[in-house]
């Protein structure tokens, strides 16, 4: 995929009327949103302990990654990140052991994160789809509690994703072919190669191309009903019973919040009782945001794959005993 922003593939805009909304989060879950500089100035970088090793830390994780991208972009290109952050590790220094918590300075205190995730939104490369603008977006997640931090310096353990982020919600929209969920490295070229493995092995085009395809295909009310009950029971089969389903990744939480949006969502909620597959996603999408950072990434993927997986089953009449009285017809809106 080249990227490079005087190449006029690489920008895509289409015209049409964009819906405007005000700025949310990407994900919510226990998270807090953080800068850059807190993480570099106001954190602690944690250390394999058995060899007192450092980790490649949140901040460098995150400075790598845009380097790689103004390499691959241009060096003049703006780049919008956000930072979320949860399970803060707090701490003191060695002269502060005995003091009460109250008792204790800012310069007695030391903090880190276990999960960090982060957007890097490049709104130079952007197409609209149902009103929807889609910035491209490029962005990981480090997670300590994946590492051994209680042994000698190892493998260190990153997730890595190239995709679009919905204006109008923050959703990300993230393929298969996008995502980097197990990127393993021992040093910092690696990471960075890895990285450019990730951007170059995307097809912008395709993914794109399949989100547009998803305002053409429509559902009802009872189909969207018969959907939601079957998702409620599929987590309660046997791992027999689920062997040959599509596999959901999602929980009865989220469920309940993708019901409470197809009638409440501002922007995408049914119409009138129907649905088209665009909306749909986006509310199945919105739903993850309550996924922890360290799982929010993978069940994203998995949103993606269970619209397409609906699609194909309108273009090519498949399914499965599972999903087989959905009868979902395509327009040609």
């Amino acid at each position: 995929m080249n990227l490079v922003l005087n190449n006029p593939k690489a920008q895509i805009i289409e015209e049409a009327q964009v819906i405007q909304s005000e700025r949310k989060n990407f994900i919510e879950a226990n998270t807090l949103q953080v800068d850059l500089e807190h993480l570099k100035n106001e954190c602690i970088v944690p250390v394999f302990s058995k060899d007192n090793e450092s980790t490649i830390s949140h901040y460098e994780f995150i400075k790598y990654t845009e380097d790689v991208i103004t390499n691959v972009l241009s060096q003049h290109i703006q780049l919008e990140e956000e930072i979320r952050v949860s399970h803060m590790v707090k701490g003191r220094v060695p002269s502060a052991i005995g003091k009460l918590a109250k008792d204790l300075s800012e310069l007695e205190k030391t903090l880190y994160y276990e999960r960090m995730a982060f957007v890097i939104e490049i709104p130079q490369i952007s197409q609209v789809i149902n009103g929807n603008r889609l910035n491209l977006a490029i962005g990981g997640v480090r997670a300590y509690n994946q590492e051994n931090l209680y042994g000698k310096k190892s493998i260190e353990k990153f997730k890595v994703f190239i995709g679009f982020q919905n204006t109008v919600c923050l959703n990300l929209c993230i393929s298969t072919d996008g995502l980097a969920e197990s990127i393993r490295i021992s040093s910092v070229g690696e990471l960075k190669s890895k990285i450019l493995e990730l951007i170059n092995g995307y097809d912008r085009k395709k993914h794109l191309d399949n989100l547009q395809e998803l305002e053409s295909y429509w559902i009802n009310q009872d189909q969207f009903a018969f959907l939601i009950g079957k998702m409620k029971m599929y987590q309660y089969l046997s791992k027999e019973e689920r062997k040959d389903l599509f596999p959901l990744s999602i929980t009865d939480s989220q469920i309940t919040s993708i019901v409470k949006d197809y009638y409440s969502d501002v922007f995408f909620c049914s119409t009138k009782g129907t649905i088209n597959l665009w909306k749909l996603y986006n509310i199945f999408t919105e739903a993850n945001k309550t996924s922890y950072i360290d799982n929010n990434l993978e069940r994203n993927v998995s949103a993606y794959e269970f619209i397409q997986y609906l699609a194909k089953y309108v273009k090519n009449g498949e399914s499965n005993f599972f999903y087989n009285n959905i009868n979902m017809t395509k327009t040609d809106n």
